[in-house]
């Protein structure tokens, strides 16, 4: 894999090239990643494989024309080619008022902040593999497993490159390493499987392997002998590791593109109270070690910690500079982008805060609910915000979580479920988007 300097110095010489063929401005991108991920099941050594690649993107404007293309093969002749077929697809393509490169005067100068992305660490497959073997041995010794689909660890580097026609040329590299296995309970047509992982920037910031076999044992084995739930409108309590997903939602809807599109249930929502007061969304691109930290967003700009939502109120749009445009404001610096299209935008490392109450004090009062611990389907309309999705989990009985329950559906509209939502305290800094125990009331609740 190349170093930091030499991938920046393929994204500078493309862009040169393609200033010097007649592009009125360009930007490139250049990405590089290397991992190995080892593989066991019931004990054995399954697969070891190893997966490197490198691409490069080239975007080329011809006055508000413009054009992007993107190869694997790094040939100079090849991206002589490239170049010059970028910039004739560029002058044949229709004019956009919003396109254009991010704003210069918001470029980031200066040193890039420290979010110490990388570990430096290669790990050997034999120490991924002692580490998988490990992770399964754990969860294999828990009374109930019958079975087991596998158990990994993976270990991987990456490097992203950009450069801009009108002066921004940085790089950052970030190593990642996960954990994982999915284990079996039960027997015959009364299987029931679930499944645990950990990711890190650091090698060393993952937990103990055997403390994640453990757990995805132990949610498989309490998943066993599952009762139906009757309908009916009953408050909703999400395991962290699926409440996210809430604020997934969320995100999806104040992005640049939903709003200049009017695709988002939000549309009429900015600076409006959307949660309780007690709730904040933070976006923090600059945490050290965080799993989608960014030192500089996808057009250069620099990035920092914003309160997606403030005590409750919307805050504002996430936006890249083509969607700012549109509408009449300033890019926030959450453009992401890959080697092929232009621009998107994405948040980075974003949290739920959480309150002063435990789960089982947010439960409490609870006289019948369920306990959520796993999403399935694709029922969520983002223009109307109507949520309908399938789940399993637990019964909440008098406060107290009980019996398993499955196939059974959960619906709402996510603007009355973030005005209901409340948080706990277990708030854990373990995904890119993180939430403590959350609970919405007066859910519609369709079982048996």
């Amino acid at each position: 894999m190349l170093t930091k300097q030499a991938a920046l110095d393929r994204a500078q010489s493309l862009v040169e090239n393609a200033i010097k063929a007649g592009a009125d401005a360009a930007d490139a991108v250049y990405i590089c990643d290397g991992s190995t991920d080892v593989q066991v099941r019931l004990g054995l050594l399954e697969e070891v494989s190893r997966s490197e690649s490198e691409d490069i993107g080239l975007r080329v404007f011809a006055g508000q024309k413009s054009a992007t293309i993107s190869s694997s093969y790094m040939n100079p002749d090849i991206l002589a080619g490239l170049i010059t077929r970028a910039i004739d697809m560029a002058r044949e393509a229709p004019d956009d008022p919003y396109a254009g490169l991010a704003p210069q005067n918001m470029l980031m100068t200066g040193d890039l902040p420290d979010i110490d992305s990388d570990d430096g660490e290669d790990p050997s497959p034999a120490t991924l593999r002692q580490c998988a073997l490990a992770c399964e041995d754990a969860a294999r010794a828990v009374a109930g497993v019958t079975g087991s689909e596998g158990a990994g660890a993976t270990a991987g580097r990456s490097i992203f490159a950009l450069a801009t026609s009108h002066g921004f040329a940085a790089a950052n590299s970030a190593s990642g390493y996960s954990i994982y296995a999915s284990l079996l309970a039960g027997e015959g047509d009364h299987k029931e499987r679930d499944y645990d992982y950990r990711t890190a920037r650091y090698h060393g910031d993952l937990p103990d392997p055997q403390g994640v076999g453990a757990l995805a044992a132990e949610r498989a084995v309490g998943r066993l002998n599952p009762v139906t739930v009757k309908s009916g409108a009953m408050p909703i309590l999400f395991d962290p590791r699926v409440g996210g997903s809430l604020v997934g939602h969320l995100l999806g809807a104040i992005s640049g593109s939903a709003v200049t599109r009017r695709t988002s249930f939000l549309l009429e929502s900015l600076n409006e109270q959307l949660f309780d007061n007690a709730i904040s969304i933070i976006d923090d691109p600059l945490r050290r070690r965080g799993l989608s930290s960014r030192a500089f967003d996808g057009e250069g700009l620099p990035t920092s910690r914003r309160a997606i939502i403030d005590k409750g109120l919307l805050t504002g749009w996430m936006m890249d500079s083509a969607s700012a445009r549109q509408l009449s404001l300033a890019p926030t610096g959450h453009a992401s982008r890959g080697t092929g299209g232009a621009p998107g935008v994405s948040a980075s490392n974003v949290h739920l805060e959480g309150s002063d109450i435990t789960p089982l004090q947010l439960m409490n009062d609870v006289k019948n609910g369920i306990y959520i611990t796993e999403l399935s389907g694709q029922g969520v309309n983002p223009v109307t915000g109507d949520y309908s999705r399938g789940a399993s989990g637990f019964l909440i009985e008098n406060g107290e979580i009980t019996l398993a329950v499955s196939e059974f559906t959960i619906a709402g509209n996510l603007k009355d479920m973030f005005r209901r939502m409340r948080a706990a305290n277990d708030l854990e800094f373990t995904r890119s988007i993180n939430v403590p125990t959350l609970r919405v009331d007066g859910m519609m609740v369709a079982g048996a």
